[in-house]
């Protein structure tokens, strides 16, 4: 590992979607932070088995933070130290911030029954059905049910108040509920500006010194992660520019265009500033 300036933290899921194209000039982008020795680390959602593959189309060798805050996944030997409180996941060294499966599907199936609030997990459906409900191929779909530590689920024919009555009581037990569309995941125990604070001080450690963490998002994205970093990006569309700039005005957090044919130029420039 070289030393380093500045540790990168970005939201992959909007750039680099499961289905469709990749945010032209990203990959550039990274391929040119790791030409000046930037490390990214990648933000997602998704499982470590669905990260496999875009990992390795964009060559990243960075460790990244999974299921939404739930664990960091550090590649082989990629620190010369081992940080405490590790678990062996695949290829991967895990810092666990949530509690390990079946602890989340446990928790969804109590928390259902006892609000009376119908709840499908995806680990309970027949291939076809998670094909249809997920809108996946059945490859990607059974990846993204197959999880190390959250459970994804949806509603079943829940009304609003119902599904707010859920999030309700899931914030009063301290469970960690995320909505990607449809779906839904719980988890007990996630924190991702605890995975980024916990990774950036691994880093500290290894480096011996204080780089600066800088984190890049969309503004859907950017909830609970950037205010665990010492700048921030948010890449915006055009109608929620303007707002966000003004609210983000006294911060040190920059907006720009995420519709910009410039836009991993711009992002570029700005991570390498010194301000």
């Amino acid at each position: 590992m070289r030393q380093t300036s500045t540790i990168v933290f970005c939201a992959v899921d909007t750039i680099v979607p499961v289905r469709g194209k990749t945010s032209p000039g990203f990959e550039e982008f990274g391929a040119r932070l790791d030409h000046v020795g930037l490390p990214i680390v990648w933000v997602t959602a998704r499982s470590r088995l669905q990260m496999d593959e875009p990992r390795r189309q964009f060559g990243h060798q960075h460790p990244f933070i999974g299921e939404d805050g739930c664990g960091v996944y550090l590649p082989e030997d990629y620190f010369h130290l081992r940080p405490a409180k590790t678990v062996r996941m695949g290829r991967f060294t895990c810092i666990p911030l949530a509690e390990a499966q079946p602890a989340a599907s446990e928790a969804l199936e109590l928390l259902s029954e006892e609000t009376g609030i119908s709840t499908v997990p995806l680990r309970s459906l027949a291939p076809r059905e998670l094909e249809q409900n997920t809108g996946l191929p059945a490859r990607d779909a059974e990846l993204a049910r197959q999880r190390d530590f959250d459970d994804l689920f949806f509603f079943a024919g829940a009304a609003e108040a119902d599904v707010q009555r859920f999030v309700a009581e899931a914030a009063r037990r301290k469970i960690a509920l995320r909505q990607h569309g449809v779906l839904w995941s719980l988890a007990v125990g996630a924190d991702l500006g605890q995975c980024i604070r916990e990774l950036s001080k691994l880093y500290d450690r290894a480096l011996r010194s204080h780089p600066t963490v800088l984190g890049i998002a969309t503004a859907a994205e950017a909830d609970g992660f950037l205010s665990a970093c010492d700048r921030g990006l948010i890449l915006a569309k055009p109608f929620e520019c303007d707002s966000l700039s003004a609210a983000n005005r006294a911060s040190k957090t920059k907006v720009l265009p995420l519709n910009s044919p410039d836009l991993w130029d711009m992002v570029f420039a700005s991570v390498t500033s010194r301000s």
